[in-house]
């Protein structure tokens, strides 16, 4: 059942999905470890961008799981809902490119991300937020499914990882069946052009058709630097993204999913609006701003409040 509106200001927007390490490897060999996962990222964003959140998925008792565990609740995260498991902390490889950006390896068997449980809520909250390996991985997404059938908004970042899908099929069948749950979807243009199997601007539109057929209010897509488009099923507007003196491009996508979020939750919550251009457009600014702060920093490191401009927020 859906909380009423009264409650919803203050009920935590969930998280759902991977938490673990990236091992950055430098243009010079050199590496580096960050915390991460894409949800654990946008969760953190969201705590520091003082929206109430909780993250609700697997965490290591390891040492690296510790520090993530540590790095949330900092951020003002409630990670009460969180799994500890003795497993080791899920590792990702992100390789950086002369330009910044990260190519990914992911290293899950028999770590953290994959000791799941169905994951229970035992109190109301005002939205829901899953994307990467919890629909890469057959059973994170069985974990967390049900929770997606909650009266309640749900956002999803698809976050495509396509060196770990062995199932073509498989895999699009269980994007597709967690979009027909969401109110937006989130694609980057690669994203978008591997779904559909079509190369340039068709195959990005064919991909936003689809996941419109399936029920989503809103269909938003990244392209680096070029301006965010985004559809719904009576309209489509683009939204333009300022230069920035980019260190490297490292949870870049998920502080836009936070700033997106933040600006709807600080809107008044309403799951009406999500479909209304003219509402969700200052949403999707504000996601641009805030992921453009993270690619001005090393690693998926969020600004809070205080960092951004007030006349960001409504």
């Amino acid at each position: 059942m859906a909380a009423p509106e009264s409650e919803r200001g203050t009920s935590p927007v969930l998280v759902l999905g991977e938490a673990l390490c990236d091992l950055v490897i430098d243009l010079d060999g050199s590496v580096t470890s960050a915390l991460g996962g894409a949800p654990y990222n946008t969760a953190r964003a969201l705590g520091r961008l003082g929206v109430p959140t909780g993250f609700s998925s697997p965490v290591s008792t390891d040492r690296f799981g510790e520090l993530l565990a540590d790095s949330l609740r900092e951020a003002g995260v409630d990670i009460s809902g969180a799994r500890r498991t003795e497993a080791p902390t899920t590792l990702a490889a992100a390789t950086l490119s002369a330009e910044g950006s990260a190519s990914y390896r992911f290293y899950v068997e028999g770590t953290s991300v994959l000791d799941v449980e169905p994951v229970t809520v035992s109190r109301p909250v005002t939205a829901v937020m899953t994307g990467g390996l919890a629909i890469a991985l057959p059973s994170v997404t069985a974990a967390i499914e049900p929770v997606l059938h909650l009266d309640v908004p749900v956002f999803v970042d698809v976050n495509c990882r396509p060196a770990m899908i062995d199932d073509r099929p498989a895999y699009l069948e269980r994007v597709h069946r967690v979009a027909s749950l969401a109110d937006v979807v989130k694609v980057s243009d690669e994203d978008a052009r591997w779904m559909s199997g079509e190369a340039g601007e068709r195959g990005v539109e064919l991909a936003v058709e689809s996941l419109l057929t399936l029920g989503a209010r809103a269909v938003v897509v990244t392209a680096g630097a070029s301006p965010v488009s985004v559809s719904t099923p009576t309209g489509r507007a683009e939204v333009p993204v300022p230069a920035v003196d980019i260190v490297d491009t490292i949870g870049a996508g998920d502080a836009f999913d936070a700033g997106m979020i933040a600006h709807w939750f600080r809107a008044g919550a309403d799951a009406r609006r999500l479909g209304d251009l003219d509402a969700l457009l200052p949403a999707v600014r504000a996601g641009v701003v805030v992921s453009g702060a993270v690619c001005a920093r090393r690693g998926a490191d969020p600004p809070t409040v205080d960092e951004l401009p007030d006349d960001l927020w409504p």
